[in-house]
């Protein structure tokens, strides 16, 4: 016979237990329309499923690179839009300061990404990226947040992005560029997280969805493409498996979400290289017709 003392003992150590495996985390993502495609659209669902909390703030500048950022940070330059999410509800605020955002809350992690079209130029990347990083250090009211590089996508390739020129127009060039930029530019400044975001695309694209997960050549379809880059920022902040997470938006079949959800835990495995998604759509809808 289950008696209240019983319930209330279960509810007690149910709550301890989640209290224990919940993580809170607060992002802030200095970037464009790539931080925007990969983090406010998909990630605070992600997160919420598995119990976890985040707080997301993106100073979003479209097309901006992170010279520009630097230049913002000395001309102190209220150029953003600071779009926040909190409990799942954006706020977005025009003309806003760099270090205003960087101040707004304890940020435990802050990221930085190059613009897509320069983001396998290493080159690129300084003096800027050093720059950017002491400024965020010097205004965090964290003593211990970390920075986080977001390695953002190669473009689809039909993609007719002025940019691509860099790459030879070819998406597995664009593609090491990116991985051998990011992965120079961190050890060069010593940041130890990298955000292989460029890589769950590319492990998605192995698998019968093909070079679909850009909507115009270059930013992420508005569905499973964003969905698979906040699996991917799931898994390496919270440390958790995104491979299971129950948050399944509507306009994403079964199908999709499960290519998602393994493109981007291979790609936290293996980082640098494409991993091949082998999922038979026709066997996964009928798996998931059986156990609905």
């Amino acid at each position: 016979m289950v008696t209240k003392k019983t319930i209330l003992i279960f509810l007690v150590f149910y709550i301890f237990a989640t209290s224990i495996y919940a993580k809170q985390i607060k992002l802030l993502a200095i970037g464009n329309s790539f931080s925007d495609d990969a983090i406010e659209h998909y990630l605070p669902g992600l997160v919420e499923a598995n119990g976890d909390t985040i707080i997301i703030g993106n100073m979003y500048i479209a097309g901006c690179s992170l010279e520009k950022h630097y230049n913002n940070t000395v001309n102190n330059s209220p150029d953003y839009s600071y779009r926040k999410i909190v409990d799942g509800i954006k706020t977005i605020t025009p003309n806003y300061r760099l270090i205003d955002a960087v101040s707004d809350e304890k940020w435990d992690y802050i990221s930085f990404q190059q613009v897509s079209s320069l983001s396998g130029l290493y080159e690129s990347f300084f003096p800027y990226l050093d720059r950017l990083m002491d400024f965020a250090r010097e205004h965090s009211t964290n003593p211990v947040m970390k920075i986080v590089l977001h390695a953002t996508w190669a473009y689809a390739q039909n993609s007719t992005h002025a940019g691509f020129a860099n790459y030879e127009n070819n998406q597995i060039t664009m593609f090491n560029a990116i991985i051998d930029a990011y992965n120079r530019a961190a050890q060069k400044t010593g940041i130890d997280i990298i955000i292989p975001a460029g890589t769950a695309i590319q492990n998605g694209r192995t698998s019968s969805l093909g070079d679909t997960f850009c909507r115009d050549g270059y930013h992420l379809d508005l569905n499973y493409g964003r969905y698979t880059a906040s699996c991917v920022w799931y898994e390496k902040l919270f440390q958790k498996s995104v491979v299971g997470n129950n948050y399944a938006p509507h306009s994403i079949t079964p199908f999709q979400i499960k290519v998602a959800q393994l493109a981007a835990h291979r790609a936290v495995e293996e980082p640098g290289k494409v991993t091949p998604i082998e999922v038979n759509e026709n066997s996964w809808l009928t798996i998931a017709m059986v156990e609905t």
